[in-house]
């Protein structure tokens, strides 16, 4: 049996740092950011029906935000912490902040497509989900991802893991658009980032979020793809520590 990679990272001291994590993996995918963020206290859980909690009935949108606001009230330093979303990790942050607004300290989200996707992206991932089981399918998406080597098996048996169901549902919910109405009573900082080498529909999302956090920068990161957390891990890094610690985004 592989070992699940550790929920907790660091001393409790300072503030938290929850790492939400994207739809076709699970909490390992941040072991670079752990490594850069040594010496703070950093969450970093399997979202509801992903990874170790794959046999778990995927709760929508809204149960997988308020599942996160449970582990942030039980884990985090003081009851807060601050989210950082990547993908689908960066819609159920959206969600968080909406709902639950007085538990983020900060946010930031990359890779959230808020507003919804369609064209040739939503067709290729409805042939996607028809290759779901498929082992072949989770190595192409190893490969498209730039999966690390050390990484790919995990990636695969995870991805293969998930419910074909609970996928579909989720995907569902995203692509046909998940911006909650009205205004967010969260008004800390606020940042949302599109790579600038992945689907136009995640820079698109940034006036919903900025109508519904008018305090939201919105930054596309250059030659980024949608998981550049893996593609340049010491930038993304950078990039939370100068929004958690100073509130500083990049131009």
């Amino acid at each position: 049996m592989t070992k699940r990679y550790p929920i907790e990272h660091g001393p409790r001291a300072g503030e938290s740092i929850i790492l939400l994590h994207g739809g076709n993996v699970g909490n390992w995918m941040w072991e670079p950011q752990v490594d850069g963020l040594a010496g703070r206290h950093v969450i970093t859980p399997d979202v509801v029906a992903y990874g170790a909690r794959s046999a778990e009935w995927w709760p929508g949108l809204d149960g997988a935000a308020d599942d996160i606001a449970d582990i942030i009230r039980e884990r985090a330093i003081g009851g807060r912490a601050h989210v950082v979303g990547l993908s689908m990790g960066g819609v159920i942050g959206v969600h968080l902040a909406m709902r639950h607004p007085d538990l983020i300290r900060s946010c930031m989200v990359t890779g959230a497509p808020m507003t919804g996707v369609g064209g040739f992206e939503r067709r290729l991932a409805e042939l996607q989900l028809r290759s779901w089981d498929k082992r072949w399918f989770w190595s192409m998406q190893a490969a498209m991802f730039r999966i690390p080597a050390d990484a790919r098996e995990l990636f695969i048996s995870d991805g293969m893991g998930v419910n074909k169901g609970a996928a579909s549902r989720m995907y569902r919910e995203i692509f046909d658009g998940s911006m909650p109405d009205g205004r967010s009573g969260y008004t800390g900082p606020m940042f949302a980032i599109a790579g600038g080498r992945e689907s136009r529909s995640v820079a698109a999302a940034f006036p919903a979020l900025v109508a519904a956090m008018p305090q939201t920068r919105t930054w596309v990161a250059p030659g980024m793809r949608h998981v550049w957390s893996i593609q340049d891990p010491d930038l993304f890094t950078r990039t939370i520590v100068d929004f958690v610690d100073r509130d500083v985004v990049p131009v």
